[in-house]
């Protein structure tokens, strides 16, 4: 595991994936394209999502953890139809940085996408690789920004085509729960939990 600070950078690029966001209905116009960087979270290319998972290649990804004024924070039940880690519980919200997007731009995109609302104020804290390997064949490899923001709303609403369920979770029965079932929790999230930088 590589542990580094954010870097802040902004990869400007002509952004090649649209996605639609009209009450609750969601539909892509394009492959999803993602950023490859090095070790140092240097852009080193570009590649399409699943050929870059089947091929186990570092890109830049991002975990966001919101949480409310009783510092619980949001987590979420993985659909069932998700190309890795189907029904497996992880924090609020994680995806991938387009080219063109800086991983800021990307979270505050993400979270309309996924559960409905936005986020005003999303602050990067650090980041970490990992490489997860799993059952069917696909490996996740990520240079994963770890991003925190918070939200006392009521209207969430998850897309089903993303997350299958949704709770909040205070620190102790969060790492309870980790501890007593690991299996049910992504790699990812019980990493950051091992790192110890969320601000409970």
């Amino acid at each position: 595991m590589i542990i580094g600070e954010t870097t802040g950078h902004d990869h400007r690029k002509k952004n090649p994936v649209a996605l639609e966001y009209t009450t609750h209905v969601w539909y892509y116009t394009a492959m999803e394209i993602m950023i490859l960087v090095d070790e140092h979270d240097n852009p080193i290319g570009t590649m399409e999502k699943m050929e870059a998972h089947r091929r186990g290649l570092l890109h830049r990804a991002f975990s966001c953890f919101v949480f409310n004024d009783r510092r619980e924070t949001l987590i979420q039940r993985r659909a069932a139809n998700k190309y890795h880690n189907p029904g497996i519980w992880a924090n609020t919200c994680c995806s991938h940085p387009r080219p063109g997007e800086n991983i800021i731009e990307a979270v505050k995109r993400r979270m309309p996408e996924e559960l409905g609302f936005a986020i005003a104020n999303p602050r990067e804290l650090m980041w970490f690789i990992y490489k997860a390997e799993f059952p069917n064949g696909l490996t996740e490899h990520e240079l994963d920004h770890v991003v925190i923001a918070e939200y006392n709303g009521e209207s969430i609403k998850q897309n089903p085509d993303e997350v299958a369920e949704i709770r909040w979770i205070s620190r102790k029965d969060l790492e309870a729960e980790v501890a007593a079932n690991p299996e049910n929790f992504s790699f990812w999230l019980k990493r950051i939990l091992e790192l110890n930088v969320l601000p409970w």
